[in-house]
């Protein structure tokens, strides 16, 4: 597809009056992105619930704090595996045909869910196993709708797509948890996952309105030389790898969400817990509402470094204060950091990465993007075995904040990076426009 400037509107177009507020160029321009940006949006919404229903479940059947951080043990494996390989998948067949199969086994595990929550007495051993293979399957299927993006939306409306997507997810994440709450203590956890079931067939029924996107024609099919491709492209680019570093620096020391129904206990609040796993999808819809200004933004970089000291800042706070609104507040000021970080980690990414690359790339940041909060999980868990659960809070966001800062100093390249300069985001502008 050739791109004109009258499709690639620059930023500066934008009226002052509306510099604040999201940019929905990418809704216009694209049908496929209306389609993939609602699809999103309804089978986030079922993934939330289970997300609230799932641990909750665990620490019904055991009361371990540990054993609901084993969710995250559980699911990295497959996640490394399947996400590696769903990212060289992504580029060698066609993209919309792999997001349609894995929401497809990720609705009948969501329908596995509902079956042993039936039963009069449910298993714990199914949960594990679920998580597992929900794991990999969504290492199979984020590499190809992360590549997509890219494909469906004009190079200079990359940034408000990212915004959108954001904004997509963060709305799921404050109505899924907190309805998730109420469902779940009125109504039962088997509510939750049959909602969660409806939302993956209603995704699957729009999914199937995407455009084919077929990979190129001298596409490499998935292996290992082709996964040690991207590997040795995302090595070389100290740019790129610093933003997986830093993703996964935050999310490993200061991602307390598996012991949030502990501290919503310690906090003598279990009325809360909903609005805990909610707070920083608040604090993300803020950023992602108020986006007009990211396309004036050139040093993404020092923009990713900073939302992670914020997310470190405020978790560190979240687990000092003893006010369970207070908490709140900082869990939603976390969540805002953590998207300003997020949305230009992404922008950086889609800005430079070559198309024949895109899924095997998409599959290495899956990795820093999940394999963090899962392994921060496990942190979570086994620190609020041993210290307590606030001290796990506090302690992980202060080493966020420490981690963080070693790496701005270690990765110079990763500061010093300007859109507007780089090669390799010239070379992908020129590639769209040609």
């Amino acid at each position: 597809m050739t791109l004109t400037d009258q499709d690639d509107p620059p930023a500066r177009r934008t009226p002052r009056a509306r510099a604040l507020l999201p940019d929905l160029a990418p809704w216009h321009s694209s049908r496929d992105f209306r389609l993939l940006w609602t699809a999103g949006l309804v089978t986030a919404f079922g993934s939330f619930l289970t997300m609230v229903a799932l641990p909750l479940q665990i620490k019904e059947l055991t009361g371990s704090a540990a054993a609901v951080g084993a969710i995250g043990a559980v699911e990295l494996v497959p996640l490394i595996v399947f996400g590696l390989y769903g990212g060289a998948l992504a580029d060698a067949v066609d993209r919309r045909r792999l997001i349609l199969l894995t929401e497809t086994g990720l609705g009948l595990l969501a329908a596995l869910l509902l079956v042993n929550s039936l039963l009069p007495d449910p298993m714990l051993w199914p949960l594990y196993v679920v998580a597992a293979l929900t794991s990999a399957l969504t290492g199979l299927q984020r590499p190809a709708i992360d590549a997509v993006v890219a494909r469906i939306v004009p190079h200079g409306q990359l940034t408000a797509a990212a915004a959108l997507n954001a904004l997509r997810w963060q709305l799921s994440a404050i109505a899924g948890p907190s309805l998730a709450g109420v469902v779940v203590a009125y109504a039962g956890l088997p509510l939750a996952y049959g909602l969660d079931l409806l939302t993956f067939a209603v995704s699957g029924l729009l999914a199937l309105r995407l455009t084919a996107t077929p990979p190129a024609h001298d596409a490499e099919p998935p292996s290992l030389r082709a996964i040690g491709e991207g590997a040795r492209y995302a090595w070389r680019r100290k740019e790129l790898l610093g933003t997986y570093a830093v993703d996964m620096a935050a999310m490993f020391f200061a991602f307390p969400n598996a012991i949030f129904p502990f501290l919503a206990d310690d906090l003598d609040a279990p009325w809360a817990l909903g609005l805990m796993y909610a707070a920083g999808s608040v604090g993300s819809v803020v950023v992602s509402a108020t986006s007009g200004w990211t396309a004036r933004i050139h040093r993404h970089g020092r923009m990713v470094v900073a939302g992670a000291a914020v997310w470190g800042l405020a978790m560190a706070a979240a687990g000092w204060l003893s006010n369970v609104w207070l908490v709140l507040l900082c869990l939603a000021v976390a969540g805002g950091g953590d998207m300003i970080s997020g949305l230009f980690r992404s922008t950086l990414w889609n800005q430079t990465i070559p198309e024949k690359l895109r899924g095997r790339l998409a599959g290495i940041e899956l990795l820093s993007y999940a394999t963090g909060p899962q392994l921060g999980q496990v942190r979570a868990g086994s620190m609020a075995g041993w210290v307590g659960v606030r001290a796990s809070v506090w302690s992980g966001g202060v080493a966020c904040v420490a981690s963080v800062g070693l790496l701005a100093l270690a990765l110079p390249r990763l500061m010093s990076y300007d859109a507007r300069t780089d090669e390799h985001a010239q070379a992908a502008r020129a590639a769209t426009t040609s």
